[in-house]
């Protein structure tokens, strides 16, 4: 298993990516959350460009991938759990649960620090949330979580099977956590406990600031609670509340050329408190 996933791991992620959008889309056309503020084909078509132009901008600039670090490590023996010959059993799910809790900081800090921030401001620019936002992401966050990972899986000597298997379901996890479909309240109720849901991450996407520094999971959702920073509902309730960012108020979000430069464009806008 460990040679396929090493040597198939771009077209691993790309089948299992294209499968989650896709299901998920259907499912908001099914059954969704809330009444979209624009149509789709004006937002779509820049989320996917993000995130395609992430993904080509790591394959150049990066010289390793998460999984491909995972390899080196294991090839030289470096990182904790080489170091101490821990059995797969042990190491895999050790290294998915810790690298779930880097995501969970990682996204803290960049809520905190002033350029950090800005690039990740266009996630949040986002007048909408559905399952593309999931993917929304400035193309140098991008990069920049990428080294944090490749650190970390070598810090960890974390198995590439762990590695991939957690950029799968964390993918997975963002896309279906963004996305505006209708869950019952029950299994919501029940499904948080343990993952973040649509409800659960939504609050995240307020136009309040004190319900966005909140919900900062991605995958487990221990980590908000464990942490403080949990937020069970929005105060304005998911059909009434306001997604976004009150500084940049759509249709100027939506466009590519416009979540590209932003964050380049000038400091924190009044009304932002960050450092």
């Amino acid at each position: 298993m460990t040679q396929f996933l090493s040597t198939h791991e771009p077209a691993f992620r790309l089948a299992a990516f294209v499968a989650v959008l896709a299901s998920m889309a259907l499912w908001e056309l099914a059954a969704p959350r809330r009444a979209p503020s624009m149509p789709r084909w004006r937002r779509w078509p820049t989320n996917l460009a993000l995130s395609a132009i992430g993904t080509l901008l790591v394959r150049i600039v990066v010289p390793l991938v998460a999984a491909a670090a995972a390899v080196e490590a294991a090839r030289r023996g470096i990182g904790l759990f080489n170091w101490i010959g821990a059995p797969a059993a042990v190491a895999i799910p050790l290294s998915m649960i810790a690298l779930d809790l880097l995501i969970y900081a990682q996204h803290v800090v960049f809520h905190r620090l002033g350029f950090l921030w800005r690039l990740h401001r266009i996630h949040h620019a986002d007048p909408d949330v559905d399952v593309t936002t999931g993917i929304r992401f400035h193309p140098v966050e991008i990069l920049i979580s990428m080294g944090v990972k490749i650190l970390a899986v070598a810090l960890l000597g974390a198995p590439v099977v762990a590695v991939v298997l957690f950029e799968v379901l964390l993918n997975a996890a963002a896309m279906f956590n963004h996305s505006n479909v209708r869950l019952p309240v029950a299994a919501d109720r029940i499904l948080r406990r343990i993952v973040v849901t649509p409800d659960m991450h939504r609050v995240h996407h307020s136009v309040h600031q004190d319900e966005h520094d909140m919900n900062f999971g991605f995958s487990l959702s221990i980590w908000d609670r464990l942490f403080g920073t949990y937020r069970a509902q929005p105060r304005d309730g998911h059909e009434a509340m306001r997604i976004g960012l009150l500084a940049y108020p759509a249709p100027a979000p939506a466009g590519l050329g416009w979540s590209l430069v932003n964050p380049f464009s000038g400091a924190v806008e009044r009304g932002e408190k960050r450092i």
